[in-house]
Parts: structure tokens; C-alpha cells; sequence
């Protein structure tokens, strides 16, 4: 459908990999030598029918207006191009300065649970998706981890142009895995490390783009109670988040004060990464008032809209039931899901009570 793909993610995904296998002519363009190669060898690249592949394409800028007039000479040629980025913001800009109606963004996220046993749902919690973080080999937590989270501060933030100090960005990481499912205060943030709320926000918005955060905006229905506006923030893998929370097993995992907020936080990454990787439309909201009433996860799905309440127990009681139905009567729901870790499902035309892989499939990812 398109002449090109952008293929979008965190570092360390799997983007190359996933991209290597399909085959075709690769550009790593970090590097120097590649980046003549592609030049040196450009008009024989775009008349070959082999599948072009750019892989980290932000870090050569004048690759995206080579890249509009070629498509633009064979416009009816789909599928000649693949641009692979880690960095959204930068890449998006590049995107939509030359390529906007000729590409098409996909963001390929780290393991979901529809693509693992369900016996490794317990792993995939505690060690989060990414490939070499533990989900596969637990020996790899929290070294993995780590390295990770060093390499992201000290060479990938500055080399993108993120303006604090390694220290303060690994600090500022700490704070948000402190702060995961929680409403976004930047000024707290901003007291602690002596920078202003404005500043927060800015640099929130690079871990945002760089796949890292995810912010969950209030869902604004037409009732007479008041609202809580802000977003709530979210780290988007567990396994970074218990990590930099100086988690280290399972058994340790269910001794911290926030453990329901991190399988809040879970749930709600696998329910939205796995909606977006089988391409459905949808907008994700939270919903409370300011007299506590309210909803985890709101699904507006256009023609539905879905209220879905997330609880730590594999013994939902009727009272978090009936807690769920208020707040749905509220913003008129059609749709009412108390997600848990019980094992059998109880559900109607309108009400569905179940585990996380019972939904997945319930929405049809």
C-alpha cells in the first residue's frame, strides 16, 4: 500500500534482526562506510527490485528528500523501502518534512504475551520483553538491564542531543520507574532535581520518544463530576522499570508497596501494544474523578467504548465489580472488563471478568 515502511522502536528490539530476515540491500547508516556506500551506489539501489533497507536512517538527514524523489519517480512501486529509527521524535520530523502520504509508521515492540506460553506470563512480568533481558534466559536480569540503561544515558541521549548529564538522566529514569501509574507531576520531579517543570516536561517528552514512557491521557466525559486532567505515566517495560526499582525476583517483586501498580502498568502496555501490532483504531484514556472514582484503562474504539479495571488478585470480589460498573455507568461504556489472575472466565453480552490472555482474545489479537 505504501513505497516505504518505518519501521519504529526502542533500541535493542529486535528491529535489525526482524528486518535482516526479510532480505534485501541493508545500510546500517551510523556508519560512515555504508553511508558512502549508499551514495556512491544510489541510482543503482532504488532501480533494483530488491527491498531497500535503512537501518538508524535519522542519523543521515539528506537520505529522506533522496528518498521522496525516488519514490516519487515510480510512484506505483510499493514496498521498495524500509527505514528502520530508534529515535521517534528526530525520525518522525524527518518523516513528515519529506515523506508525509508515502510512508507508512509501524512500531515493533518488545515480546507480548499472545507470543509467548501462557506458563511464561510471570517471566514476562518480572524480566519485561525485550529478547535479551531475561524472558528467554533469566540469567541475563539484571545485567542485561544495566548495560542497557548506561548505554541509553551516557552514549544514546547525548549522541541524540539530550541536553542533561548522564547522571541526571539515569536519576530522572529512576524517578519515573518511581513514579509509574501515577498522575504526571513534573514540578515534584523538577523540585528533586533542581530543573523546572517545563524542563521535565521536555526531557520526558525524549523518553517518551525513544519508546521508553508512555503517558495516558484523561478520558473527558460530559458528567457533572469534577475531573483529575493530568496524564498518568507509565514506564513501558516492566522489566527496565524493576530493575532501576532494584527489584530482583519474583518473591521480591510481591514484598514492594507498588506491586499493584506495576501489574497495572503491565497489563495495560500488553493490551495496547498487542491492539496496535493488528492494526486496530482505537484512542486509550484512564478516567477518575476527584473523588476517587475510577477507570484503569478506557478503550474508544469510535463505535465502543471499553472500561477495563485491573486488579492484582485471582479472586476479583463483587465490590470491585460493582466499583468498575459505577465509573462505566459514568462515561456510558458499552463494554465492562475486570481483568485479574483468575483462572475462569465469567462474562455476558456486556460484562467480561477474566486473566489477561482471556481479553487478548476477547479482542481478537
Amino acid at each position: 500500500m505504501y513505497p516505504a515502511v518505518s519501521l519504529l522502536g526502542p533500541r535493542q528490539v529486535g528491529k535489525t534482526t526482524l528486518a535482516k530476515s526479510l532480505g534485501g540491500n541493508y545500510f546500517d547508516l551510523e556508519k560512515t562506510a555504508d553511508r558512502v556506500r549508499l551514495d556512491a551506489q544510489w541510482e543503482s539501489v532504488i532501480r533494483d527490485k530488491q527491498l531497500v533497507i535503512l537501518d538508524e536512517a535519522q542519523e543521515y538527514p539528506e537520505v529522506f528528500s533522496r528518498l521522496r524523489s525516488a519514490i516519487d519517480e515510480k510512484r506505483e512501486r510499493n514496498g521498495r523501502f524500509l527505514v528502520l529509527g530508534s529515535v521517534s521524535p528526530k525520525l518522525i520530523k524527518r518523516i513528515s518534512q519529506s515523506l508525509t502520504g508515502r510512508i507508512s509508521l509501524v512500531e515493533l515492540t518488545p515480546l507480548l504475551a499472545s507470543e509467548l506460553r501462557p506458563a511464561k506470563q510471570n517471566d514476562l512480568w518480572l524480566y519485561g520483553g525485550f529478547p535479551n533481558g531475561g524472558v528467554l534466559d533469566s540469567n541475563m536480569y539484571p545485567f542485561w538491564e544495566d548495560d542497557y540503561v548506561s548505554t541509553f544515558t551516557q552514549q544514546d541521549l547525548p549522541n541524540w542531543g539530550f541536553p542533561a548529564s548522564p547522571t541526571v538522566s539515569r536519576r530522572l529514569f529512576k524517578m519515573l520507574a518511581a513514579e509509574n501509574a501515577q498522575q504526571w507531576n513534573a514540578s515534584k520531579i523538577g523540585r528533586s532535581l533542581g530543573l523546572s517543570n517545563l524542563t521535565i516536561d521536555s526531557y520526558v517528552d525524549w523518553f517518551e520518544g525513544s519508546f521508553l514512557i508512555r503517558r495516558l491521557h484523561s478520558y473527558h466525559a460530559n458528567i457533572s463530576k469534577r475531573l483529575r486532567k493530568r496524564p498518568k505515566l507509565f514506564v513501558r517495560d516492566s522489566g527496565l522499570m524493576h530493575f532501576l526499582l532494584q527489584v530482583n525476583s519474583f518473591e521480591n517483586l510481591f514484598d514492594q508497596p507498588w506491586v499493584g501498580y506495576s501489574w497495572e502498568g503491565f497489563v495495560i502496555e500488553q493490551i495496547l501494544n498487542s491492539l496496535e501490532a493488528k492494526g486496530r483504531f482505537f484512542t486509550p484514556y484512564y478516567f477518575r474523578t476527584s473523588n476517587g472514582v475510577e477507570i484503569d484503562l478506557v478503550l474508544d474504539f469510535g463505535s465502543e467504548l471499553w472500561a477495563i479495571e485491573i486488579k492484582l488478585t485471582s479472586n476479583p470480589s463483587e465490590g470491585d465489580f460493582q466499583q468498575l460498573n459505577k465509573a462505566a455507568d459514568m462515561i456510558g461504556a458499552t463494554r465492562r472488563v475486570l481483568v485479574s489472575r483468575m483462572k475462569r472466565s465469567v462474562e455476558s453480552d456486556t460484562v467480561l471478568l477474566c486473566n489477561l490472555n482471556r481479553l487478548l482474545q476477547e479482542l481478537k489479537i
